[in-house]
């Protein structure tokens, strides 16, 4: 089990870290949109809204894609990574309305971590604690798989907020 943080920078970027050490960082590209780069070590990965709608995300390293994501009918946000051409899926989902939470878990229904939002009303940026389980540790690319995640926090709440509206 791990303890990550997630603290938005300023409104258009965050940063991840576990044990006050740099993990990745999630970069928008500007406001209202979903393009965005990860940068993980001294890698960059592009994230892309694809199709007429933008409905499906693609993670690319380079021109490959590594890792899509999009919501399904009731909410959740279905994940599938090709690390090493292995395909695997995950669902993200919201939890909670009062003490509200997301949580990634994989085919089998096993929750691999927690994500809890903290909204800082000061600068109106968002803060996320991940608590991780011993199998997520474990996952290969899991920094990619954990940066990725809190896009798809970033997209659900967009999303929600925009059908709200």
């Amino acid at each position: 089990m791990a303890e990550y943080h997630a603290k938005s920078i300023n409104s258009l970027s965050f940063e991840v870290s576990k044990d006050s050490q740099f993990v990745g960082r999630l970069i928008y590209k500007s406001w209202f949109k979903f393009n965005a780069e990860i940068e993980i070590g001294n890698r960059f990965y592009l994230v892309e809204p694809k199709g007429f709608w933008g409905t499906t995300i693609e993670l690319k390293d380079n021109e490959r894609v590594i890792l899509k994501f999009r919501m399904n009918w009731n909410g959740e946000i279905v994940i599938q990574t090709y690390f090493d051409e292995v395909k695997q899926g995950f669902l993200f989902k919201h939890r909670g309305i009062f003490k509200e939470s997301f949580v990634l878990t994989d085919q089998q229904g096993n929750e691999l971590f927690v994500m809890k939002p903290h909204l800082k009303w000061s600068s109106m940026n968002y803060e996320y604690d991940i608590t991780t389980s011993e199998t997520f540790e474990t996952l290969f690319n899991k920094e990619i798989l954990l940066i990725n995640s809190l896009h798809c926090a970033n997209y659900y709440m967009s999303m929600i907020s925009s059908a709200v509206i």
